[in-house]
C-alpha cells in the first residue's frame, strides 16, 4: 500500500517542528538534513520541492535571457537541483551547494550526467575562493528559512558571492511590517532587504506577486553589484 502524501499543512507543522528543535540546540540549519533523510527519496515530503525551476526563476529566466556562456553562476541552498539546472541549460558554469548531505546525493541521483558542480556546504563557512567570484547568484526561499538572529550574516555571506558588476536574483517571503514574524519562514522586510546596500549591492528591479491561495506576498528581486570606484 502506497503512503499518502502528505498535506502542505502537515508539512509546515513538521518544518517548524523540525525548526523548533534545531533553534533550541542552537543548530538552526541543522534540520534541513533531518527533512531530506525523513523524506526517503519522495519528492512529496519536500515542501519546496516542485521537481522543476521555481515558475518565477524560469519566467526571468525566459524573459531575460541572460548572457551565460562563460559566465559563472552560483546556486544557494540548492536543494533537488532543479534551478541549478535551468541555469546550466543556459550555459552557465553552475556551481550549486546546500548544507544537506542528503540533498546533493539527491540531485547528483536525479542529474547523473550533469555538469553542474554540486557540494555539500555551509553557507556560514564557505570556500573563501568563492568570495565576489560569481556573475550570477541565484537564491530562491533560503534567506527566509533562517531565523531572524542570523539575517544580517544571511544577507552578507550571500551579497559576497557577487562579483563585480555581477548580479543577484532571489525570491522570498515578504513582510510589510518590520515585527518579528512567526516561523519558518521568516518573511524578509524593507529594512532588511536595505540591508543589501551595506554590502555592496544596489536593488535594480523588483516584481511582486501575490498569492491570494497563500495570503503570502512575494517578491522577486534583481541586485547587481555596484562598480568600486578609483
Amino acid at each position: 500500500m502506497m503512503t499518502p502524501e502528505p498535506s502542505l499543512e502537515a508539512l509546515r507543522q513538521k518544518v517548524m517542528s523540525l525548526a523548533t528543535a534545531a533553534l533550541e540546540q542552537s543548530n538552526p540549519t541543522g534540520w534541513f538534513e533531518t527533512l531530506y533523510q525523513d523524506a526517503n527519496g519522495a519528492i512529496s515530503q519536500i515542501p519546496w520541492a516542485d521537481s522543476t525551476a521555481h515558475t518565477y526563476i524560469q519566467n526571468w529566466l525566459e524573459n531575460n535571457s541572460p548572457e551565460a556562456f562563460g559566465k559563472t553562476a552560483i546556486v544557494v541552498g540548492c536543494g533537488l537541483g532543479d534551478d541549478a539546472e535551468a541555469l546550466a541549460k543556459l550555459g552557465f558554469q553552475v556551481t550549486a551547494f546546500d548544507i544537506s548531505p542528503t540533498a546533493i546525493e539527491w540531485c547528483q541521483q536525479r542529474f547523473p550526467h550533469s555538469i553542474v558542480h554540486y557540494q555539500v556546504a555551509d553557507l556560514f563557512n564557505l570556500n573563501s575562493a568563492w568570495k565576489n567570484a560569481f556573475n550570477f547568484v541565484l537564491e530562491s526561499r533560503t534567506i527566509q528559512a533562517l531565523p531572524l538572529n542570523l539575517r544580517s550574516q544571511t544577507l552578507k555571506e550571500i551579497a559576497d558571492l557577487v562579483a563585480e558588476n555581477g548580479k543577484l536574483l532571489m525570491v522570498t517571503r515578504y513582510r510589510e511590517t518590520e515585527a518579528a514574524p512567526d516561523g519558518p519562514p521568516w518573511a524578509l522586510s524593507e529594512q532588511e532587504l536595505n540591508q543589501f546596500q551595506e554590502f555592496g549591492l544596489a536593488e535594480i528591479k523588483r516584481d511582486e506577486f501575490f498569492e491570494a491561495d497563500k495570503n503570502i506576498t512575494q517578491l522577486r528581486l534583481e541586485y547587481r553589484r555596484i562598480s568600486k570606484t578609483i
